[in-house]
């Protein structure tokens, strides 16, 4: 038992070490706002990229495609997001924060409190199966987010535009570049590959410092309901009914805990600036981010303890 407890220490300790760093930097006054957002935007745009590209391009293919894995992942990502507007159109009236409840339900921060989750228990080594489901589960994440948020704001859900810009995320992109040069057998050579896997190695502290350093709190008065229930869904009854099944369908070991990060990690930074830029609650939507980052630590520590004691990785 006190192993399973390490293990679980181990997994959750590290990341939030580096969000408190962020804060550090942030309370010292070490970056601006301005600083950090441009910080974020290199981190985005440059890192992201390496990452993925290096992740992708450094691995077997063959044995990284896992069809029922993916298959999951996507499947339960749109069916919680469909359960969640069921659900919050019947409980809320109010549209401005039926998105923003329905996004912060489904939408978690997969790739910068995951993916290093996955590598704090299994090595850094071991991150091609979780890397591969970037490129499945952030394209869903952003459609589906586009088209609730326009949804309830009765806008207009064009899919074309929307292709055209998962197609040019940094980390779509990084994956589609990698397959590429996987697929017709282009070589890289060491002096520029290597730069980019330290690129790509660097890549979660510094996203999980920029993310400390750029938590904000709010008043939560006002929807201290709403903020309870989306808390209470994201990291709780979502985790526990996707990895109930997940374990039930057979999935163990980096599968599981892949799917442990999909479904159970806090709600995603993006949804704050997807809720601000498309006339959501953004009030809302920053304090479940804020909010399911902070108890976080203690839920993923709390599912990876269980998961490890019941002997399931």
């Amino acid at each position: 038992m006190l192993s399973n407890f390490f293990v679980a220490v181990g997994a959750v300790v590290p990341l939030f070490c580096l969000m408190l760093m962020g804060v550090f930097v942030k309370r010292s006054k070490l970056m601006t706002d301005e600083e950090l957002v441009h910080t974020n935007r290199m981190v985005f745009r440059v890192f992201f990229f390496c990452m993925m590209f290096f992740n992708i391009y450094t691995t077997d293919l063959a044995s990284t495609v896992r069809p029922k894995l993916m298959l999951f992942g996507a499947g339960g990502v749109l069916a919680v997001a469909l359960i969640a507007t069921l659900l919050v159109c019947f409980f809320e009236p109010s549209n401005k924060r039926r998105g923003a409840m329905i996004q912060a339900t489904f939408r978690s921060n997969f790739v910068l409190m995951g993916i290093p989750l996955v590598g704090n228990i299994f090595g850094d080594d071991h991150l091609a199966i979780p890397t591969m489901m970037i490129a499945i589960i952030v394209p869903i994440y952003n459609i589906v987010s586009v088209f609730i948020l326009e949804t309830f704001r009765g806008g207009r859900f064009y899919l074309p535009g929307i292709l055209l810009g998962v197609l040019k995320n940094p980390m779509i992109l990084g994956a589609l570049t990698a397959v590429a040069f996987l697929v017709l057998g282009i070589p890289v050579p060491k002096p520029v590959l290597k730069p980019i896997g330290q690129v790509a190695a660097a890549t979660t502290p510094v996203a999980l410092i920029i993310l400390g350093a750029s938590f904000k709190g709010g008043s939560f008065h006002a929807h201290l309901p709403q903020l309870a229930a989306c808390v209470l869904a994201r990291l709780l009854i979502v985790p526990g009914i996707m990895l109930g099944l997940a374990v039930y369908l057979g999935f163990r070991d980096m599968e599981l805990i892949t799917l442990l990060a999909i479904f159970a990690s806090p709600c995603a930074v993006a949804g704050f600036a997807m809720a601000q830029q498309m006339g959501s609650d953004a009030d809302l939507a920053g304090n479940c981010v804020v909010y399911t980052s902070a108890f976080s630590c203690l839920t993923l520590f709390g599912w990876v303890l269980a998961l490890k004691t019941l002997g399931l990785f």
